[in-house]
């Protein structure tokens, strides 16, 4: 007897291979997606405060969407440039005192290292000329010569650096548009899903939702207690430029790693600007290493990880998992994520709990 389908399977065998189609050509589109994804990301955190905006009055009148649109884009495109305005000044401002701390740091170094290796019986000379030559040019891109630099690079990755600028250009454009016709937008999603999956995956993004907001404002919660805890702690510790390092480590820990490795970089640069021996480098480890604990272990497991359902082995995991399958994009989406793989794979296992597969005794 020849195999046959049904008209309905093979419907479904269509759908199915247009579906892995669309799937083959979005990897294959995936570099040029990455503003859309960063756009979309951007938008579903700042929904809720242009519905808000929205559902304000001026008057009798409500205030426009795209007035609301624009303000918190505006908003965003401050905030950021706020983050460049407190970084690179402050850089700036360090490269040349340490340039010049450099020499005596070094002597100091040789001074009390090289004798207490030759009590240990290791004889080691350091070539403090060669060091200094060399770190000393690494560090002494200010000015013109940063600019220099900066147009070099241009000219070897030319079509890189475009793209990127290009980029970063496009998501607020596409964030413009996103936000402006986000309800609409749900709408037509909402629409395209077959009628007998959608109760089902409506209950799932409404669970989805639930989540990821409670994980949003989990992670604006870890950035303000690490904002204060390490402002305060530099503050104690008597650095100068306590105030904008701490802000700014604490802000960026939404970025893992790379928050901390930044705000670590600046207060070692401070230290040793500021502090004689190697008291201030001794207050940085100390803090920034208790500020890893604290976060890595206390903040980030209760204030985000409980809040999406997650146990803190399996947030160390996906964070690892992600990282390791999608780089830092995946570092950056393992929580929310984790969060959304977490509400299917509840209802896969209610699913698989009361079919007969798994409840059939013989």
């Amino acid at each position: 007897m020849p195999f046959s389908l049904s008209e309905e399977q093979k419907q479904n065998l269509v759908w199915l291979i247009v579906g892995i189609l669309l799937l083959s050509l979005l990897a294959a589109l995936g570099p040029m997606l990455s503003p859309f994804i960063a756009a979309g990301i951007l938008g579903y955190a700042l929904n809720p405060g242009v519905d808000w905006i929205a559902r304000r009055r001026i008057g009798p009148v409500r205030v426009p969407r795209f007035v609301a649109v624009t303000i918190m884009v505006l908003l965003l495109i401050l905030a950021a440039l706020a983050l460049v305005l407190i970084v690179v000044p402050l850089v700036l401002r360090q490269i040349p005192q340490l340039q010049a701390q450099i020499p005596p740091l070094l002597d100091k170094l040789n001074a009390t290292v090289s004798p207490r290796l030759h009590q240990l019986g290791i004889d080691v000379r350091l070539d403090l000329a060669g060091i200094k030559a060399l770190l000393t040019q690494q560090i002494s891109t200010s000015g013109d010569e940063l600019w220099a630099s900066v147009l070099a690079s241009a000219r070897v990755g030319g079509t890189a650096l475009l793209a990127w600028a290009a980029n970063l250009l496009f998501v607020p454009m596409v964030l413009f548009y996103l936000l402006q016709d986000w309800h609409p937008f749900i709408k037509r999603v909402q629409t395209m899903i077959p009628r007998r999956w959608a109760g089902r995956i409506n209950t799932m993004a409404t669970e989805v939702d639930d989540l990821l907001g409670q994980y949003l404002r989990g992670q604006l919660l870890v950035m303000l207690v690490l904002a204060v805890y390490y402002s305060v702690a530099l503050t104690l510790a008597g650095f100068d430029s306590a105030l904008p390092v701490g802000v700014l480590t604490g802000l960026l820990v939404f970025i893992p790693y790379v928050g901390f490795g930044l705000g670590l970089v600046l207060a070692i640069l401070a230290a040793i600007l500021q502090f004689d021996g190697a008291v201030g480098l001794l207050w940085v480890a100390l803090i920034y290493g208790a500020g890893q604990v604290l976060e890595s272990f206390i903040l980030t497991p209760k204030l985000v990880g409980e809040r999406i359902g997650l146990h803190p082995l399996v947030v160390i995991f996906a964070l690892l998992a992600f990282g390791q399958l999608f780089g830092f994009v995946g570092v950056l989406l393992a929580l929310p994520a984790s969060a959304i793989v977490s509400v299917i794979a509840t209802h896969v296992r209610r699913e698989y709990l009361a079919s007969n597969f798994y409840n059939r005794q013989s």
